[in-house]
């Protein structure tokens, strides 16, 4: 999103002292706020953000109490329904029903949050319904999981007449000082009712008390203290702390350090400034697999204060973090992308880290970009935003040339550590001289060899997992594909099958062709699994280790594998792209970046992009403490701009230069907004139909909107997924609003016809 508008908010009307009427939003209708009475019982301790519940047709429902307007029409059987950003209908007057009660007497969504609803609502078209289940975790909403609650024991000081085994409890429960009443019995190897009978004699007291389910329960995590900071790193930090200090607007700040320049330390000093002065705190990861070494780190800082949020957590973990949160009894949230919306009280900074990732963008209604959702956040809570990347977005870096954003820059390495040294092996001179393609060339297996001798440790970036890209038959040519998807099974060795990668199907691997019986498969392409294999018997004494979605599905399984490598029991870790950024392991000398042109071959303007910021990334990894680092790219485009841009030691600057000047040609973002709208149905003719009509709809537009550019409708690249037939239709604006609202314009009065859905991506960041 570019800060290209000045997004304006409805000023509300005071409510009056004693409110009696209450605007709430359902889970149920499509956009629509309703009005309800408020019985004079709960009028006063009515308040904005409440979850009340009401009757909504024959049900009775939780709702959100979003605005208190001064007075509301009469009506007679049904709540009055009010437009999202307008005033009650004329229509709808009839008697209002009644609030039924307030489900908690604490907000569940502060006013900010509710403001960030309704523009999260509009710049993404969505309902507001939609974008409130975003926000409150289904956990919260639904209430279906409660505190729990256990006995807990408290040793009582003074003498008591107790048997000889009765003192040897005291006494350990005295040196434990207490505990749950279902862990000492096991502990200490006794009955519960045991330890009752010490309640009995008046020697301990037991009571109920609520159990934190807490994420971090069986990690050590020891307390550190702020490290000293480079002159770089300073600099940076006056400018967060200035930030934090002022009163009224703050510009966005982009933090441009190279890998390994300290930017977490300046993360975890500014936040520690913050809670000095009483405020909260927000810090995004792009990846779950960076959330446990994150909140190691934060933890150790900052202790209690810390909370964590993301979707491996259990409904009971998620639901006391979550309320831990709002109670302000934490006040320091690590997460990825669902938690910019975390309940924070005074929050005063948001740090999005590699603010790059376009894990950062949800993929599904409402698609919304957890970095444009902090900027705007920060803006209504009028708190700091800090965004970090070695690796800047297009959008970021051109903010900062437009004067919307300020920089910081750390250009070196903590302590001066040398950047890794680069090499690109072309793979077109390795199957020249091997007659065949390689997986590995001659010279990282050398590489391999010396860590292993030395006792070092290695990355093998592969951004594809499975063991083979596909299975075809050499005699007739037959691929195994997924019907439902229209694409070629993924081999998975571990299991013998062939897996869909987009629609999880599966099926047994053939013994021979369906098409000819020929027996003789050929595996086409290189995965994950089978570059294990292949290394293990390259390097029996290898320990090898793999990391992609098909060895992290179990709960902290990332964490497992991350903290066995991080200990030093394995040499070699393989991983598709959560391994590529953030990871900081000392004792990772190698990078191998098995081939970096996969991203290149994307049909997507983004490609050269996200191939450099990969790249980047990933060679980061190597050198990060006293030991230098080296990278090896292998890749059939040696000379490609990206490829050479990520070998270089200042290639962003260059990069990123051609970059917008080809984007700045094209007119694509981040110089207009892209709004991808994708037509999803069974009946490939009916999609079609329909994408054609809509396209046509939004070229009438453009006489009020003349600078909005629509394209032609046509197939997605993904052209069928899961059984549906997709097409697309990209519209470019200056702004977003130039294309928002046309599009909502038409979509008042265009019909999709049956079976036929549509979905609506503001700033795309995949057009797959």
């Amino acid at each position: 999103m570019n800060q290209e508008q000045n997004h304006s908010f409805r000023e509300k009307p005071q409510p009056p002292a004693t409110p009696t009427v209450a605007r709430v939003a359902t889970e149920f209708a499509a956009d629509r706020f309703f009005d309800y009475a408020v019985p004079p019982e709960l009028a006063g301790r009515i308040r904005i953000g409440q979850q009340v519940r009401a009757e909504f047709g024959n049900r009775i429902v939780e709702a959100y109490v979003v605005e208190l307007p001064q007075t509301a029409e009469p009506a007679a059987n049904a709540p009055a329904e009010s437009d999202l950003f307008g005033e009650i209908p004329s229509a709808a007057k009839r008697r209002l029903k009644p609030i039924l009660e307030i489900v908690d007497d604490t907000p569940f969504l502060s006013r900010p949050l509710l403001e960030l609803a309704r523009w999260m609502a509009d710049y993404t078209c969505s309902p507001f319904e939609i974008v409130l289940r975003n926000i409150l975790p289904s956990v919260i909403r639904r209430h279906e999981v409660r505190e729990k609650e256990l006995f807990f024991v408290t040793p009582k000081p003074g003498d008591f007449e107790l048997t000889k085994r009765q003192n040897e409890l005291l006494e350990n429960l005295r040196r434990v000082d207490g505990g749950w009443l279902h862990l000492l019995a096991k502990e200490f190897s006794c009955s519960p009712g045991t330890l009752r009978k010490l309640e009995e004699r008046g020697a301990v007291k037991i009571e109920k008390k609520n159990l934190r389910r807490n994420p971090m329960a069986n990690r050590r995590i020891l307390p550190t203290r702020p490290k000293p900071l480079m002159a770089e790193q300073e600099t940076a930090l006056r400018q967060i702390i200035e930030l934090l200090d002022t009163e009224g607007k703050k510009l966005p700040l982009l933090l441009f350090g190279v890998t390994g320049s300290g930017k977490t330390e300046v993360y975890l000093q500014a936040i520690a400034h913050a809670l000095e002065r009483g405020k909260g705190a927000i810090v995004l990861v792009p990846e779950i697999a960076l959330t446990p070494q994150t909140v190691h780190r934060f933890a150790s800082r900052f202790g209690t204060k810390v909370a964590v949020l993301h979707s491996a957590l259990g409904d009971g973990e998620r639901y006391d973090e979550w309320h831990r949160i709002r109670t302000g009894e934490a006040s320091v949230v690590v997460g990825p992308r669902s938690a910019v919306f975390a309940p924070v009280r005074d929050l005063g900074l948001i740090v999005v880290d590699e603010e790059h990732e376009p894990s950062y963008k949800q993929d599904e209604t409402p698609h919304y970009h957890a970095r444009d959702i902090a900027v705007m956040r920060a803006h209504l809570e009028k708190c700091a935003v800090v965004l970090g990347s070695a690796t800047p977005s297009m959008e970021s870096w051109n903010n900062v040339n437009c004067g919307k954003y300020r920089l910081a820059t750390m250009a070196a390495r903590v302590e001066n550590r040398p950047m890794p040294a680069v090499q690109i092996v072309d793979m077109r001179l390795e199957t020249a001289r091997a007659g065949h393609a390689q997986i590995f060339s001659e010279s990282l297996l050398d590489a391999l060899r010396l860590r292993l001798e030395r006792g070092e440790q290695s990355i093998l970036f592969l951004n594809r997992r499975g063991y083979s890209r596909s299975l075809v038959c050499p005699s007739c040519g037959y691929t195994a594909t997924c019907e439902a998807c229209a694409l070629a099974y993924t081999y998975h060795q571990a299991d013998s099958c062939l897996r869909c990668h987009i629609c999880g199907d599966w099926k047994p691997l053939p013994e021979r062709c369906p098409e000819c019986g020929d027996p003789a498969f050929k595996y086409q392409g290189v995965g994950t699994q089978r570059v294990e294999l292949l290394l293990k018997k390259c390097f029996p004494q290898a320990r090898v280790l793999r990391m992609d979605a098909d060895v992290t599905s179990r709960k902290h399984s990332h964490d497992e594998i991350l903290s066995v490598f991080r200990s030093g029991q394995a040499d070699i870790l393989i991983g598709t792209q959560m391994i590529a950024k953030g990871l900081d392991f000392p004792n990772v000398t190698l990078v191998g970046v098995l081939s970096a042109d996969t991203s290149l071959q994307m049909p997507d303007f983004r490609a050269a992009e996200r191939t450099y910021q990969l790249l980047a990334q990933v060679s980061g990894r190597a050198g990060r403490a006293e030991l230098p680092g080296e990278v090896y790219i292998q890749t059939y485009l040696p000379d490609h701009p990206a490829i050479r841009a990520a070998a270089s030691d200042s290639g962003f600057a260059a990069f990123a230069d051609r970059e917008l000047a080809e984007r700045r040609q094209g007119n694509y973002p981040p110089f207009s907004h892209l709004v991808c709208l994708t037509f999803k149905g069974t009946a490939e003719d009916a999609v079609r139909i329909a994408a054609e009509k809509f396209a046509e709809a939004m070229r009438g537009e453009k006489t009020a909107f003349p600078k909005l550019r629509v394209s032609a409708a046509c197939p997605a690249p993904l052209a069928k997924a899961k059984g549906f037939f997709r097409y697309q239709l990209l519209l470019f604006a200056p702004a977003a609003g130039q294309a928002v609202r046309p599009l909502r314009e038409v979509c008042r009065n265009f019909a999709l016809p049956t079976g036929v859905t549509m979905s609506i991506d503001v700033d795309a960041v995949n057009i797959c």
